[in-house]
């Protein structure tokens, strides 16, 4: 079927359920429709603005080729009056600069992923204004005749998007996490790391049909901090050394602040504000009587949650500490955590740059942050196999205990259910086999859900099975569609990578370790097959919060 036939299958579909009907009547009709319709339009819709959208990037690239600086003003958006093509696409689309720098560079890639630049790319006033997304394209050598162009990395995400398989919303996340990877001069790595990024973009492109756009983005950004470490480690310091904090007062003589967070920080008072105002943001349920009323207390605080920050801030900058912290944060103080697993934790003391995560939103962080934090907030060990799973149960109790939850926090990431991005410091732990009816209170049985979706569960007799250490299953409701694996989150997917026995493809090849130089991409990818099941004493390493 051709482009256009396609788009006008879509449309036939629309117009059977919406009709014929004037722009200004869509709502009203739409209103009328049933829950199925409303969800039939939806889908519809976006499969024809998906294919719309993919024929405006190819030409934004398009244009953005024929408008290169080296064109000076014979080029296309010079012709028109514009100093780039991102200039001229936002003039045309009516829409942001953000927006259409995103489709120039999401075009480039299609035109490069089809050979169809040229061989190398000249850099563009684009490539300037987000160097990160520059793509080298080069030749071959070596031939002596004429060299052929080596496909990009990221031509299956090209041919992805145009296929309808990826949106450009998930090609560009992927794009973009993912990042360029790093060229050291040596042209046997260079193709070792290119080869890596492109199975890398494969593997997501894989998973897109059932992940978020932000869990995808997530899970890129892991695999290029995991893959190359040396860069994570630069990231890391180049937003350390772009924190500040300024203030200024405007004409009104209104004073205002402005912050720009490293990691770490950033981590920590996003814990703070997050533990104390959890009752408010469909955080775990207090349990105790005078937890109950110190959230009632909160959530009937007429000021707003940015007041309740503010002056929490406030407090802290004027205390130094919170005189009762228990009162503001229940039962778990605000605080960071950082996992590392004993590999990274052992090479990072060896001096080679090595990779732990936050147990909170999983971004990376070079290993040795967690060895300096270990110093003045202790470590404490958890044993898990290669997938995460836990490999000591707690003893049997009606409520999981503190040691347990972290053991779920570490496994889980999260929430579990399908498409919720809510942390672990904000979900509750399910038993999924009832303690009313004889469940136990372990590890393997229990399962991390955030307050809403918890409740969701009980309210609405949705419920999870797992066979042994399989995979956890939502069962809905009677009626309501077939059951759904609930997944673990794709970054923790990688985050365990390095927890022996490793797979052949996990270790690095022995040219790139001879060298001493960045990892060799392709040893460090893990494929989404399962792991293969060693018995405990094979499988079980440490890991350090």
């Amino acid at each position: 079927m051709s482009f256009f036939e396609e788009i006008h299958r879509h449309l036939g579909v629309l117009r059977d359920v919406v009709g014929e009907v004037d722009a200004g009547a869509l709502p009203t009709t739409v209103a009328e429709a049933r829950d199925a319709d409303v969800m039939r339009v939806i889908r519809e819709s976006t499969r024809v603005i998906e294919a719309l959208a993919s024929l405006r990037i190819a030409a934004s690239g398009v244009l953005a080729a024929r408008s290169r600086r080296e064109q000076g003003h014979d080029g296309a958006a010079a012709g028109e009056g514009h100093r780039s093509a991102v200039s001229l696409v936002q003039e045309i689309a009516g829409t942001t600069r953000t927006e259409a720098a995103k489709q120039v560079r999401l075009g480039e890639s299609l035109l490069d992923g089809a050979n169809l630049l040229g061989g190398a790319r000249a850099p563009s006033a684009d490539d300037e204004a987000d160097a990160a997304d520059a793509v080298d394209a080069g030749d071959d050598a070596g031939t002596g005749t004429a060299s052929r162009v080596r496909e990009p990395w990221h031509a299956s995400l090209g041919r992805a998007q145009l296929a309808g398989t990826l949106s450009a919303a998930q090609h560009h996340a992927i794009l973009h996490g993912l990042g360029d990877p790093p060229a050291p001069g040596d042209d046997a790595v260079d193709a070792e790391f290119a080869e890596a990024w492109s199975l890398a973009a494969s593997q997501l492109t894989e998973e897109a049909a059932h992940r978020t756009v932000e869990e995808l983005a997530a899970a890129a950004r892991t695999i290029r901090d995991r893959l190359d470490p040396v860069g994570a480690e630069q990231r890391f310091a180049a937003r350390f050394d772009g924190r500040s904090f300024r203030m200024w007062k405007d004409t009104r003589g209104v004073s205002h602040g402005h912050l720009i967070f490293d990691d770490e920080s950033a981590a920590f008072l996003r814990s703070v504000f997050d533990s104390a105002l959890r009752p408010r943001r469909g955080g775990p349920r207090f349990v105790a009587d005078d937890e109950k009323a110190a959230a009632a207390e909160l959530r009937d605080d007429p000021r707003t949650n940015t007041q309740l920050e503010f002056d929490l801030l406030l407090d802290i900058l004027r205390a130094g500490v919170l005189a009762d912290a228990k009162a503001v944060h229940g039962t778990r103080q605000a605080g960071v955590r950082i996992v590392v697993t004993d590999h990274a934790w052992q090479t990072s003391h060896d001096g080679t740059p090595a990779v732990a995560h936050l147990e909170d939103g999983l971004a990376a962080l070079p290993a040795w942050v967690a060895a300096q934090r270990a110093c003045d907030g202790g470590t404490r060990t958890v044993w898990v196999d290669g997938a995460g799973e836990p490999l000591r149960l707690g003893r049997e109790q009606r409520l999981f205990s503190a040691g347990q939850r972290l053991t779920l926090a570490l496994r889980d990431g999260g929430c579990r259910w399908r498409g919720c991005d809510r942390p672990a410091s904000m979900c509750e732990a399910h038993h999924i086999d009832p303690y009313s009816e004889g469940g136990r209170t372990d590890t393997d049985r229990g399962i991390l859900l955030c307050r809403f979706h918890h409740m969701h569960l009980h309210h609405h007799r949705w419920r999870i099975t797992r066979e042994g250490h399989g995979d956890f299953v939502l069962h809905p409701p009677p009626g309501k569609g077939a059951p759904i694996v609930l997944t673990p989150r794709l970054a923790l997917t990688y985050a365990w990578a390095d927890i022996p026995p490793p797979l052949p493809r996990f270790r690095t090849s022995p040219g790139a370790a001879a060298r001493r130089t960045r990892p060799a991409g392709r040893a460090a990818i893990p494929r989404r097959e399962p792991l293969h099941r060693e018995s405990a004493r094979d499988r079980r390493a440490h890991d350090r919060s």
